[in-house]
C-alpha cells in the first residue's frame, strides 16, 4: 500500500516520468553522436577529423563561460517567487546570459580573424560558436522554467527530434560532399531550431507572449550569485578537454583524431554513469536526511558503480577493434589501443560522479570549486611529465590522476559532513 500511495503522489509520479524523458534523450543524443561521429570520420579522414575535434574542444571549453547564473541558483529563483514575477526572472536572467553568450561569440570570432588557430580549425570553429548565443539564453532559460515544473518532456523532445534530423543531414552534407569548414553552421542550426521551438511553446502557454523584463537589481543578483559554481564548472570542463587542448601542440592533428575518436567513444561511456547518478540522487541522496543512512548509501552506491563501470569496461576493452573498425573505419586503428585503456577511466569517474552527490546536496560551492581546480592543476603537471614519454597516453595518465584527486576531495568531505 505504501508503494501505491508513493505512485499515486502526482509529484513522485511527475519526478519518475520526467527521470525517463531524461533517460530516452541522453540515449538518444549518445546514438546519435557516435553516428554522427562515424559519419564524419569516415568522410573527412584522421587529419581533417582531429581539426574537427580540436574544434569542438575549443567550444566545449568556451561554452562554459555562458553558463552564468547557472539552473543551481535560476530554479530555485523560479520556485520561490509568485507566478506574477516569472516574466521578470525569466527575462533577468535572460539579458543576463545573452550579454555574457554575445561577448564571447564575438571575442571567439576575433580570435579566430586573427589567425590564433590554424585556418580549417577557425573555420569549423566559426560555426559551431553561434550555438552559444542559443543554447545558454534561449534554450537554457526556458529549460530552467520547465525544471521548476519537474516537466523537462517539451525541451527534451524537442532535443531528441533535432539530433535525429541532425544525423540525417549530416549524411546528407557527406553524401553531396560539402567542404568541412560548413560542417559547423549545421550545430547553429540545431541549437536556434531548439531555441525556437521552446520560445514559442512558451509563449502559447502565457498567451501567446513572452511577458520578459529586465530588474536591474536581480540583474546583479544573478551575475554575483553563481560565480563560485560557475568557475568551478568552468575548471571542470577545463580538466575534460585539457588532454586534446595540450596534445595539439604535441603530435599531429591525423594521430589527435585518432585519440579524438577513442575519447568520443569512451566520453559516451562516462556519460552513462552520470546519468546513473542523475537517476538515482533523488531518492537515495537528495531526500535522505539521516547522515548514517546517507553514508551508506554513498558506499553502497559507489561500490555498485565501480562494479558496473568495470564491467563495462571489460567488454568494451574485449571488443574495442571491432567497435572503432565499425564506428570510424578504416585509417583510425591507432585509436584501438588508445580507446583499451580509456575505457577504464570509467571506473573513477563514475565514483566521482557517485560521491559528487553529497557535495552538491549541502551546495558546497567552495569544495566543488577546490576539487576541479585541484584535479585541473594534478593533469596539468602530469601531462606535462606524460605526454612527451608517452605520447598519445599521457593524457590518460593526467586524466586518471586528476579524477582521483577529486574523488579524495569529495571523500575528505563526505567523512567531514556525515561524520558520525
Amino acid at each position: 500500500m505504501l508503494t501505491l500511495k508513493r505512485f499515486a503522489n502526482p509529484d513522485v509520479t511527475r519526478a519518475f516520468t520526467n527521470i525517463i524523458w531524461l533517460g530516452l534523450e541522453r540515449l538518444t543524443q549518445i546514438g546519435v553522436a557516435i553516428l554522427i561521429s562515424g559519419m564524419v570520420a569516415r568522410y573527412f579522414g584522421p587529419d581533417t577529423f582531429g581539426k574537427w575535434q580540436y574544434a569542438n574542444t575549443l567550444l566545449l571549453v568556451l561554452s562554459p563561460i555562458t553558463w552564468v547564473c547557472g539552473a543551481e541558483i535560476l530554479v530555485p529563483t523560479i520556485v520561490n517567487r509568485p507566478p506574477a514575477q516569472l516574466g521578470t526572472v525569466l527575462g533577468s536572467a535572460f539579458a543576463l546570459r545573452f550579454y555574457v553568450s554575445a561577448a564571447a561569440l564575438l571575442l571567439t570570432w576575433l580570435a579566430i580573424a586573427l589567425h590564433v588557430f590554424e585556418p580549417l580549425v577557425g573555420a569549423m570553429l566559426a560555426g559551431l560558436a553561434v550555438t552559444m548565443l542559443f543554447r545558454e539564453p534561449f534554450v537554457g532559460v526556458i529549460n530552467a522554467w520547465l525544471q521548476s515544473m519537474t516537466y523537462s518532456k517539451p525541451q527534451l523532445l524537442t532535443s531528441m527530434s533535432t539530433a535525429v534530423l541532425k544525423a540525417a543531414l549530416v549524411y546528407l552534407l557527406v553524401r553531396t560532399a560539402t567542404a568541412p569548414a560548413h560542417f559547423g553552421w549545421l550545430w547553429a542550426l540545431e541549437s536556434a531550431a531548439i531555441g525556437a521551438v521552446l520560445l514559442i511553446y512558451y509563449a502559447r502557454r502565457h498567451g501567446g507572449k513572452l511577458g520578459w523584463h529586465v530588474e536591474r537589481s536581480l540583474l546583479k543578483h544573478f551575475a554575483s550569485a553563481g560565480t563560485v559554481f560557475w568557475l568551478g564548472l568552468i575548471c571542470m570542463y577545463l580538466f575534460l578537454k585539457l588532454d586534446r587542448l595540450m596534445l595539439e601542440r604535441a603530435i599531429s592533428f591525423a594521430d589527435l583524431g585518432r585519440y579524438s575518436a577513442a575519447q568520443q567513444l569512451n566520453e559516451n561511456w562516462i556519460m552513462l554513469a552520470l546519468m546513473l547518478a542523475q537517476t538515482i540522487a533523488p531518492a537515495f541522496i537528495y531526500r535522505v536526511q539521516d547522515a548514517a543512512q546517507l553514508r551508506r548509501n554513498v558506499w553502497r552506491l559507489s561500490a555498485l558503480t565501480a562494479v558496473l563501470m568495470v564491467s563495462g569496461a571489460l567488454v568494451l576493452d574485449l571488443l574495442a577493434g571491432f567497435i572503432i573498425r565499425r564506428v570510424f573505419g578504416p585509417g583510425f586503428e591507432g585509436a584501438i589501443e588508445i580507446f583499451r585503456w580509456a575505457v577504464w577511466l570509467s571506473v573513477p569517474a563514475g565514483i566521482e560522479a557517485v560521491s559528487n552527490l553529497i557535495v552538491l546536496k549541502y551546495q558546497a560551492k567552495f569544495v566543488l570549486l577546490t576539487k576541479w581546480l585541484l584535479a585541473l592543476a594534478v593533469a596539468f603537471v602530469v601531462n606535462l611529465l606524460a605526454i612527451p614519454r608517452l605520447g598519445a597516453y599521457g593524457p590518460l595518465v593526467g586524466l586518471a590522476a586528476g579524477y582521483l584527486a577529486a574523488v579524495s576531495v569529495n571523500l575528505y568531505y563526505i567523512r567531514f559532513k556525515l561524520r558520525p
